[in-house]
């Protein structure tokens, strides 16, 4: 197995790892603003995208989310899925709209079931697959709560079969991405919490 190098920080801690992934470490802000800068990308990817309802995304923005899951602790990680909130907000125009908070509420939860999830059950026990098809799955709920209670109400069951079956598909698709890349990066084996 091949060893990367660790730079020592001065502070009892090496440059990756859970002991100094916060956010004054420079090389954590800088996966975080590459992360999040992916998501920005991804975001006016999936803009690009028809959408039946302006709410409803396939989710491909999340995948930056995933990624993080095991690279940073859980302050860092929801730092990210601010960012991704707000850079999707900003790149469509829904920063003052009801579909900001249907992202927020939706991203939110499902980053916390994920994190928590993965940190629970660990890496060896549940794999990316999973934990993409539990982001999706909560995300997508959430979100049909909230267009019921404020906009479709009982209307929403129609919507819901495929947009559920979307996010699955979505949470599968970006969890096998992530296992295949997680398993072959060298730059994320460097970075990963161990």
């Amino acid at each position: 197995m091949t060893k990367y190098p660790v730079c020592d920080t001065g502070a009892g801690g090496s440059v990756y790892g859970i002991r100094t992934a916060n956010l004054r470490n420079p090389e954590t802000r800088k996966t975080l603003a590459l992360l999040g800068a992916f998501c920005f990308f991804l975001s006016t990817i999936e803009y690009m995208i028809p959408k039946p309802m302006p709410f409803i995304r396939i989710g491909i923005a999340n995948l930056p989310l995933l990624l993080a899951l095991d690279i940073f602790p859980f302050h860092v990680f929801l730092v990210l899925a601010a960012i991704k909130v707000m850079g999707q907000a900003l790149i469509t125009g829904t920063l003052f709209s009801y579909i900001f908070l249907f992202s927020l509420a939706g991203t939110f939860l499902s980053a916390i079931s994920m994190y928590t999830l993965r940190r629970l059950l660990g890496s060896n026990r549940i794999s990316f697959i999973g934990t993409g098809v539990i982001g999706a799955m909560v995300s997508n709920i959430t979100q049909l709560a909230l267009a019921w209670v404020f906009i479709f109400g009982s209307g929403v069951l129609f919507i819901a079969p495929p947009f559920l079956a979307a996010g699955l598909c979505t949470g599968m698709a970006l969890g096998a991405f992530c296992e295949v890349f997680t398993g072959r990066s060298r730059w994320y084996a460097a970075r990963k919490i161990r």
